[in-house]
């Protein structure tokens, strides 16, 4: 059930091995920035392809970055690094990629939106002021706009002892799982889709196909496949005076 398996599918995936190793999905992210370095090493060297199209206001840090052939960076976007920014993948204009970030091809970071610590998988949109921190976007997934998928939670300070923060627990089913991670965003399995301005609060994993409305605020904890995630508002109208 929390597998990444469970969650994408990766049987064509061009990162499919930032997976390797992992028991539950949120594993990757600890070792995202690892599996990063080693594409560096030995399948796309930092640099920019020359069928690559960056704007000439873009801020690329080559020396921590690739950009592949096809790929988009728009005017006055800042790639900051380390990234891999795959064939045909999109940085829109403003848009900001942080440490440690996977856009696979035919992903999305959009407008005014903010990438850190996440992989997109093939075709993620997060096409307008999105925040996408510490999390997982699976194939075919879409951020309505404003969606922030939040990382770290209220009441998480510092232990004045250790200096660390406390890890955030998960509930599915009867169980509940210590991720070992003090900061976790959201996970989206393939083709879920938020409305606009959604809220993901620390720590919520959201299944393949599941819908979540707009304005909404999901609690942490797992949501099974193929829902939808409601919120009930009443209006009424009156007569002005």
């Amino acid at each position: 059930m929390l597998t990444a398996n469970d969650f994408f599918d990766l049987s064509d995936a061009l990162h499919a091995d930032a997976f390797n190793d992992t028991v539950y999905v949120w594993d990757v992210l600890k070792s995202l920035g690892d599996y990063i370095q080693f594409c560096f090493a030995h399948h796309f060297p930092p640099g920019i392809h020359p069928e690559a199209q960056v704007h000439p206001t873009a801020v690329v840090n080559a020396k921590q970055v690739y950009v592949g052939p096809g790929a988009k960076i728009a005017p006055h976007a800042y790639v900051e690094g380390p990234a891999i920014i795959s064939a045909g993948a999109s940085v829109v204009q403003g848009a900001y990629v942080r440490q440690d970030v996977i856009l696979s091809p035919g992903a999305v970071l959009g407008h005014t939106s903010e990438a850190k610590n996440a992989l997109f998988l093939e075709d993620a949109h997060a096409p307008h002021f999105a925040y996408v921190g510490d999390s997982i976007l699976g194939n075919g997934v879409n951020l309505g706009a404003g969606t922030k998928l939040s990382n770290l939670a209220m009441n998480s300070a510092k232990d004045p002892v250790t200096g660390k923060r406390p890890t955030i627990k998960i509930r599915a089913g009867d169980e509940e799982y210590d991720t070992g991670l003090a900061k976790l965003g959201a996970i989206l399995g393939d083709e879920a889709q938020t409305g606009c301005n959604t809220v993901t609060n620390p720590g919520v994993l959201i299944a393949p196909r599941t819908l979540v409305y707009a304005m909404a605020s999901v609690r942490k904890g797992y949501y099974p496949p193929d829902s939808i995630l409601k919120i009930m508002q009443t209006q009424e109208v009156i007569q002005r005076r």
